[in-house]
């Protein structure tokens, strides 16, 4: 249970710390190997592919931090309980959005599989690269879960209520440090 806990609490810094090295390892290789006059055929397919998979891991790695990019200017004039409503009701928002990207994007990645497509330098199908955006979507849509239901026990008392803006959170590690 404990190893289940360590997945769940940090799935998404372990793919992004993968992608994010693969990435820049092979990028960096394909700039020393144009030096030396020999190019790589396969680097940037490949950087492009874990650049790919970064952004949709990353959305969902955002929701979990609650660091996405907002207009905080409303919630500023907002008390402690409806800053939670406005929070829930774009959460909402969000997960509807993400259900789609979810269901609509295994479906291509399926059709993609099943014809076949591979990329032109790696041979990889091209199926597994679309599946970056449902998997990424997916891992959202379960932080967007756990975000509404934290938000839920913050409205009925139960939760500590954690509602800070950008703002409050500067100030926080400015202070801190």
């Amino acid at each position: 249970m404990n190893v289940l806990r360590k997945i769940e609490q940090h799935i998404e810094e372990w793919l992004l710390v993968i992608l994010a090295s693969v990435m820049t390892t092979v990028i960096f290789l394909q700039v020393v190997m144009r030096e030396l006059d020999h190019s790589l055929s396969w680097s940037e397919e490949l950087g492009r592919y874990c650049f790919i998979w970064l952004v949709y891991i990353g959305i969902s790695y955002g929701v979990k931090k609650q660091r996405h990019i907002k207009v905080d200017v409303v919630l500023i004039l907002l008390n402690d309980k409806w800053k939670i409503v406005l929070s829930m009701v774009a959460n909402i928002l969000f997960l509807i959005f993400a259900v789609l990207v979810v269901r609509y994007g295994t479906e291509i990645s399926m059709s993609l599989l099943r014809l076949g497509q591979q990329s032109p330098a790696l041979h990889v199908q091209m199926g597994i690269v679309y599946l970056a955006a449902p998997i990424g979507m997916g891992l959202t849509v379960i932080r967007l879960l756990q975000n509404i239901y934290h938000q839920t026990l913050m409205l009925l008392g139960k939760e500590q209520v954690d509602v800070a803006d950008e703002r409050e959170r500067i100030v926080e590690e400015e202070e801190g440090i």
